[in-house]
């Protein structure tokens, strides 16, 4: 039985590390720039490494390397974090449609590994997907990611210290990179942005909250109001169409 699964999930491995190549190179100068700048921000390299391994999270590990800069405490920062991967709900629960029906602590497992590009790599497979081909895929961009960020560290602690203080920057550069396209996309989004800008602003200028919190409370508020406008707007357009 045991001989008879490993035959069949070998090439299915395969073809999910053939297919994560793509994911892989595509980390290289992102992983690369987060470990620079864990580096900037103080992390020694285990700590880099371990963020990278237990987080695996592009976005929530920039925004933790900013909220550590500001010296949020802990809590902000696990809160923070889960905000902005609350969607990898959504995509689990998608993903599940197209799976094979294996066990669910199988399905667990895998689970730790869907980001943006793994999911959009196997949802878009024809057919179903199965554990061997989400290990392989999941495999190749986990690797490639914890890898380059230990690299980026290792680069970062050989540049000048003017050159790693001026690294920075580019913590914030990276998050404009994130934001400009999806506010080219929908309009939403680019409310939703400035809402919580200003939101952020007064509860930091005002020294209401703390900046930890003050970046937790200013999202959250922001999508609430943002999707009671939306809700609203599909009330009122669906009497309008009544």
């Amino acid at each position: 039985m045991t001989e008879a699964i490993l035959r069949k999930s070998i090439p299915e491995f395969r073809r999910g590390v053939q297919a994560g190549i793509g994911i892989g190179i595509g980390y290289f100068p992102v992983a690369l720039t987060f470990g620079l700048l864990a580096k900037t921000t103080g992390l020694t390299v285990l700590e880099t490494l371990l963020m990278s391994l237990v987080v695996f999270a592009g976005a929530a590990q920039y925004i933790a390397l900013s909220l550590i800069s500001l010296g949020t405490g802990i809590f902000e920062i696990i809160l923070t974090t889960f905000i902005v991967n609350i969607r990898h709900f959504l995509m689990s629960a998608s993903l599940n449609e197209k799976t094979a029906d294996e066990h669910p602590a199988v399905k667990a497992v895998y689970a730790f590994g869907i980001t943006d590009e793994t999911f959009s790599v196997a949802a878009t497979r024809d057919g179903t997907v199965t554990s061997g081909y989400m290990f392989g895929l999941i495999f190749v961009a986990y690797s490639s990611w914890v890898f380059f960020s230990g690299v980026g560290h290792i680069i970062g602690a050989n540049l000048p210290q003017v050159l790693q203080e001026s690294m920075s920057v580019a913590l914030y550069a990276m998050f404009i990179g994130l934001l400009v396209p999806s506010l080219k996309k929908n309009m939403k989004i680019a409310f939703l942005a400035v809402l919580a800008a200003c939101f952020n602003t007064i509860f930091t200028l005002s020294e209401i909250l703390s900046s930890g919190w003050g970046i937790v409370t200013a999202t959250l508020l922001s999508a609430v109001i943002v999707e009671f406008i939306e809700a609203r707007k599909k009330q009122t357009g669906g009497r309008a169409d009544g």
